[in-house]
């Protein structure tokens, strides 16, 4: 192998996929990085054998060849580098890399060693906006499970239903949906939050298309010059959205940051309660009042204004909520619930196409 790319490239490529190589692995090849040649282009691959990161950049090839290298050493290396032109020539397991100041060889392990994700065969394709499918990522992910005790709310449930398609995640807390647009397609793929976290990371900020191939095993997203692979997790998804009250009988429609203030300063005073407020409405002041109490503390009392319907009290997770404010992009927000027990939503008035929900703590 043989080839020259620019430092700019390299860089960015190996910061793409640095994140799967150097997490935790059983298997010290899976700390490496597969630089390959492949159709008059570099390929950079990463895996963790659950999901895997391609990233291709141009390069000026005079001799194909691929080896495995340390990712960590080779990240940090290529990124202390100036931006320039990097020659890189491979001399056995041995890859040279040299610019007009710098001279450094990395011993590398033979690529045949590598493990690659299988091809996915049979697969089914849909196509969406990056853009639409950065900005769901962003809204649903974080209200997966980590508990691997129950692994299938640790995936990401991109499913149609009545010829829609959803994107959701739940930990049996909360719950995130976001509608993608219209798809007459039969889809019901469950994706590991971890992977989903990745792709939100890498997809370009820039208008473009995900084309996204699956088969009952795995699914491969490909954005830009980037491609990830995962496999599937296996299980049924609850059916959430019976679960999805349609009808409150107490809500409010204020300004958005008028209710993250107040919920971030009565979060300071909820620690030690594990974020628990109590929020009530006033139908005749129009007013949402938070309160919180911390025994080793104090207590805190806030409010804000806006259009209430109903009245009552309800207690949720304060930091739960400010997940969730902090992916609206309305000016305003809709909080809505029923009984003390019943679950809320929070949304924002303007666009129905994502709903939030949070089930309430015993007062």
């Amino acid at each position: 192998m043989k080839l020259q790319v620019t430092q700019e490239n390299l860089n960015q490529a190996l910061s793409s996929i640095g994140r799967i190589a150097n997490s935790r692995n059983t298997l010290p090849i899976l700390s490496n990085v597969l630089i390959k040649t492949s159709n008059n282009r570099l390929s950079l691959t990463a895996t963790n054998l659950d999901i895997a990161i391609v990233h291709y950049i141009g390069a000026k090839i005079s001799e194909e060849g691929a080896i495995t290298v340390p990712a960590r050493l080779m990240q940090d290396f290529i990124g202390s580098l100036p931006q320039s032109v990097i020659d890189l020539e491979l001399t056995n397991t041995k890859l040279k890399i040299t610019t007009d100041k710098y001279h450094s060889i990395i011993n590398g392990i033979i690529a045949d060693d590598f493990p690659v994700m299988p091809t996915i065969k049979d697969a089914k394709n849909i196509k969406l906006n990056n853009g639409l499918l950065k900005k769901a990522l962003n809204q649903t992910v974080f209200a997966a499970s980590s508990d691997e005790a129950r692994q299938v709310l640790t995936g990401v449930y991109l499913h149609t239903k009545d010829d829609k398609l959803f994107i959701a995640a739940t930990d049996s807390f909360r719950l995130a949906e976001k509608e993608l647009g219209k798809n007459n397609q039969q889809i019901a793929i469950l994706i590991p939050a971890t992977a989903m976290q990745e792709l939100l990371r890498v997809t370009p900020d820039q208008e473009g298309e995900v084309v996204i191939s699956y088969n009952e095993q795995q699914v491969l997203f490909q954005t830009g010059d980037i491609e990830l692979t995962a496999r599937l997790i296996e299980g049924n998804y609850p059916d959430y959205q019976k679960l999805i009250p349609t009808i409150f009988n107490s809500s409010i429609q204020l300004k958005r940051n008028d209710l993250i203030n107040i919920t971030k300063v009565s979060n300071l005073f909820a620690k030690e309660s594990a974020g628990s407020v109590t929020i009530e409405l006033d139908e005749k002041t129009n007013k949402l009042s938070i309160n919180s109490i911390a025994s080793q503390i104090g207590e805190n009392n806030a409010t804000a204004e806006g259009k209430v319907i109903g009245g009552g009290s309800i207690t949720i997770n304060s930091r739960y909520l400010l997940d969730v404010l902090s992916v609206l992009n309305g000016d305003e927000v809709y909080f809505g619930f029923n009984g003390k027990l019943e679950p809320t939503i929070i949304k924002d008035p303007k666009d129905p196409s994502y709903k939030h929900i949070i089930m309430p703590l015993k007062s």
